[in-house]
């Protein structure tokens, strides 16, 4: 072994490295050979940077051991030699005690050019298996290695519990051009907490989450989890094989939204985990007869209060209810009781938390740089630039993750018409026009319709769904043929019209009867999911159950008729938790719902009314097959505003129609005439007013016989007695 001083880093190196701002460690530390005058001389340098160590042995395979001396700036530890090290191991002797394990230094970069051009690209499709924090074994050596994009930091570390979060210790190899940072640390286990600790082009350095963390503290604790990869031994591969089948246009729908930390709590008040949620929700959905649930993102987010739509772990589901592997096993479960799971996923935007995504690198890495751009001003959030390939491709790659490792069905995208306006809750002069002039933001736009596509491709039979509230064309329209390529659309029209109907004094409806009708006139324009979220039911709207005027018993019956005006209405259905029983209280996520409420017969009743109309409308194809067809759907009475009452005709081609008729008053309608498309018996399929539900009973029907008198254009007709603020469903009576 030769003198240490021919390894003398110079002080501009040794100062930087002091100082935890060297940008390139690997050109000094590791193995090295040192320059000479000739081969015959050439010598080799080990250099290990260990502040806090008190000694460091070098242990060569197959070789004597070194004590490595200190040379330069404290916990710099050089061995020189006379011929190259095969391998080395260390052994480090800290005040705590020793550890033995390779130098992160020795080991080449393992992120291959594919994955860099790729991400460059924005056309990484499996970033949850490439960047972050990845298990892996080099050679026979076992760890973990980390990937993470930062292109204009001017130094990224790793930093965590296993360092003592000295971001010194374990600085990053850069790779120019694509902006990735790299590092393989040896015999790292998963379970480590960890972060990356960035020098920015600001001259500031920041402790951040990892981006593409599949793991992470359960908040407020901030720091990203060393996931193990997933072991869940999914036993869903004929859900798999069927999900085109199960949600495609012509099949029913029925989709139960739930907050899973606020549906139920456990004895003690805490939020139920994964497991609990699977034994007590799934009986609870397939009672009820939903066909999915929509989950509001369990995506890690750091306050709970935002209800988890202020994401800034897109790869990560949430620790407050289990591990990655609980959540993989609440999937299968849900499919293996035959019910899908459609996820809220949030790409229009992400909190400003100091250990997320905001100036990443310090600069406007993941938003658009001007405010007028890249800051909501409603919601005190950045918005993603979407027109950035590697931003664009973080996204994509992140709804990808949730489909294919979690096996979800469906994704709900959150908040696209902010994504589609630059001007979305602007003032005049608070915008930046495209391109071309317009209000249109053709960069998320066209992420949009790439996401859909992409999504088709790679995981037939999984849905996107967009919540969009304005009149933008085509969102559910095929992306060749100019529409966004979504599977379906919340129709928040309906949903405004409707429940701004439904909220009036009975004696006003019929001023306010085209509230109704209208929506039946673009019903057919769009795929349309008919939704009662949690949006409706928080900050002073009051529940469901308290939007309904009149008594106590006008109130049960006014939500009796709107749940049956909604299953009837052409349109995939969608309520959220506790309106299936008329929960009295707004929803609060701090709580849980009010189960001692399922002890009383008004919301005995409620319930029972949601597990029939499931059952219809999964059973009876008139009822959902031609849901977005206008050849499943027939006015027979929309102009009756006088007596705020509606008939229609549900339809497939093959099966008997369905007759749907609703009184939106509390007046009984004795002898009101109905025609019908087909003499004979009819048989009552529901009575909403029923004692079953706590109705009042008012007429006790089970088949009615048609009169040779011709009505609503048909030659035949129905004389009914129609019950007080209720809905009645008749079918032809095969028996």
């Amino acid at each position: 072994m030769m003198d240490v001083a021919v390894a003398a880093l110079s002080s501009r190196e040794a100062e930087a490295l002091l100082q935890g701002r060297h940008a390139d460690p690997f050109a000094i530390l590791g193995p090295h050979r040192l320059p000479v005058e000739s081969d015959a001389d050439a010598q080799w340098i080990v250099r290990v940077w260990l502040p806090g160590a008190m000694a460091v042995d070098l242990l060569p395979d197959g070789a004597a051991q070194l004590n490595m001396a200190e040379s330069g700036p404290p916990g710099l530890f050089v061995a020189v030699l006379d011929e190259p090290l095969r391998a080395y191991r260390l052994r480090i002797w800290w005040p705590g005690g020793q550890q033995e394990t390779e130098d992160p230094y020795s080991f080449p970069s393992t992120l291959g050019e594919m994955d860099i051009h790729l991400f460059s690209e924005g056309k990484h499709r499996h970033l949850g298996d490439s960047l972050g924090a990845q298990p892996l074994t080099i050679g026979k050596v076992p760890g973990v290695r980390f990937v993470v994009w930062a292109p204009n930091a001017q130094r990224v570390s790793v930093i965590g519990s296993f360092n003592g979060w000295d971001a010194r210790r374990h600085v990053m190899r850069r790779h120019h051009g694509c902006g990735l940072w790299e590092l393989f640390i040896p015999r790292l286990q998963p379970g480590e907490l960890y972060k990356y600790d960035i020098l920015g082009a600001d001259n500031v350095a920041t402790q951040r989450a990892d981006p593409v963390a599949l793991r992470t503290e359960t908040p407020p604790a901030t720091a990203s989890v060393i996931a193990a990869p997933l072991a869940h031994a999914w036993q869903d591969g004929q859900w798999l094989e069927q999900r085109p089948q199960r949600q495609g246009t012509q099949v029913p729908m029925v989709i139960y939204e739930l907050h899973a930390g606020s549906w139920m709590r456990d004895e003690h008040g805490d939020s139920l985990g994964w497991p609990q949620l699977a034994q007590r929700l799934i009986p609870y959905i397939t009672q009820l007869g939903f066909t999915h649930i929509e989950l509001m993102p369990v995506m890690e987010h750091p306050f709970g209060g935002s209800w988890g739509y202020q994401v800034l772990s897109q790869f990560a589901p949430t620790a407050r209810y289990g591990t990655p592997d609980e959540f993989a096993a609440f999937v299968d479960a849900c499919h293996s009781a035959g019910i899908g799971v459609i996820l809220d996923w949030v790409p229009a935007h992400f909190p400003t938390d100091a250990h997320g995504l905001a100036h990443f690198d310090g600069t406007a890495l993941y938003e658009y740089a001007h405010p007028f751009e890249g800051f909501h001003q409603d919601w005190d959030t950045f918005i993603y630039n979407l027109g950035r390939h590697e931003v664009r491709g973080f996204m994509i790659a992140s709804a990808l993750h949730w489909l294919r490792r979690f096996h979800v069905d469906g994704l709900r995208v959150d908040a696209v018409a902010s994504m589609l306006y630059r001007d979305y809750s602007r003032k005049e002069g608070e915008w930046i026009p495209n391109h071309y002039g317009g209000r249109e933001n053709l960069e998320a736009i066209d992420f949009l319709r790439q996401l859909n596509d992409v999504v088709a491709h790679e995981v037939p039979g999984a849905m996107v769904i967009a919540e969009e509230s304005t009149a933008f064309p085509g969102v559910s329209h095929p992306t060749g043929e100019g529409g966004l390529g979504f599977a379906a659309k919340w129709n928040m029209g309906w949903m405004h019209d409707s429940l701004a109907y439904i909220s009036e004094d009975p004696v006003n409806r019929r001023y306010h009867h085209h509230q109704l009708t209208f929506g039946l006139l673009y019903a057919f324009s769009e795929t349309f999911i008919l939704p009662i979220s949690h949006d409706e039911v928080v900050h002073g709207k009051g529940s469901l159950l308290n939007k309904m005027p009149g008594d106590h018993w006008q109130k049960f019956a006014n939500l009796r008729l709107y749940l049956a005006f909604m299953w009837t209405h052409p349109g995939k259905k969608l309520l959220f938790m506790g309106c299936e029983f008329g929960a009295w209280r707004e929803w609060d996520h701090d709580g849980q719902l009010d189960w001692a409420l399922l002890d009383k017969p008004e919301h005995q009743g409620i319930h029972r009314l949601v597990a029939t109309l499931n059952q219809l409308y999964r059973q009876l194809p008139a009822l959902h097959a031609g849901d977005h067809r206008e050849a499943g759907f027939q006015w027979l009475i929309g102009d009756d505003t006088q007596n705020s009452v509606y008939a229609w005709l549900r339809c497939h081609n093959g099966v008997d129609p369905v007759l749907v008729i609703h009184n939106f008053t509390p007046i009984p309608r004795p002898g009101y005439r109905v025609g019908v498309p087909c003499a004979g018996q009819w048989r009552v399929l529901l009575n909403s007013d029923a004692g079953y539900y706590a109705g009042s009973d008012y007429a006790d029907l089970a088949t009615v016989a048609t009169e040779d008198v011709a009505a609503h254009g048909r030659s035949d007709s129905l004389v009914l007695d129609l019950p007080p603020l209720a809905t009645l469903l008749l079918s032809p009576d095969q028996s």
